[in-house]
C-alpha cells in the first residue's frame, strides 16, 4: 500500500462515460485504482481513454480510500475550464505521446 503521486499536467479518463459527463455538464468525477495524490486546485489537461488531449480542467476534490469491499481507489471531482480547439488537441497529445504516453527511452 502506498501513494501514488499523477502527473502534474495530465488527467486521463479511463472510462468514456465520464469523460462525456464532464464535457457535457462542465462538472464531473472520475473513479481511478489505487491511493493516489491528485493536485487540488490545480488545472491540468485532459485525456481520453485513447491518449487524445480535449480540455482543460480543475481539480476541485481529490479523495483516496480503501472502499469497503477493501479496494484502495481514488475519486477525482473535476470542474470543465474549457474545451481545446483542434489546434491545441493536436500540439498537446503529441507532446503527452513524447512525455508521457509513449515507449520510455
Amino acid at each position: 500500500m502506498g501513494f501514488q503521486t499523477e502527473f502534474n499536467s495530465v488527467c486521463k479518463f479511463k472510462n468514456d462515460q465520464e469523460l462525456y459527463e464532464l464535457l457535457e455538464y462542465g462538472r464531473g468525477k472520475m473513479l481511478k485504482e489505487g491511493l493516489r495524490v491528485f493536485p487540488t486546485g490545480q488545472k491540468v489537461i485532459a485525456y481520453t481513454p485513447d491518449n487524445k488531449a480535449v480540455a482543460i480542467v480543475l481539480i476541485t476534490a481529490s479523495v483516496a480510500e480503501i472502499n469497503f469491499q477493501g479496494r484502495e481507489v481514488t475519486s477525482v471531482e473535476l470542474q470543465l475550464v474549457r474545451k481545446l480547439t483542434d489546434e491545441e488537441s493536436r500540439v498537446q497529445t503529441d507532446l503527452a505521446y513524447e512525455m508521457f504516453f509513449g515507449s520510455q527511452a
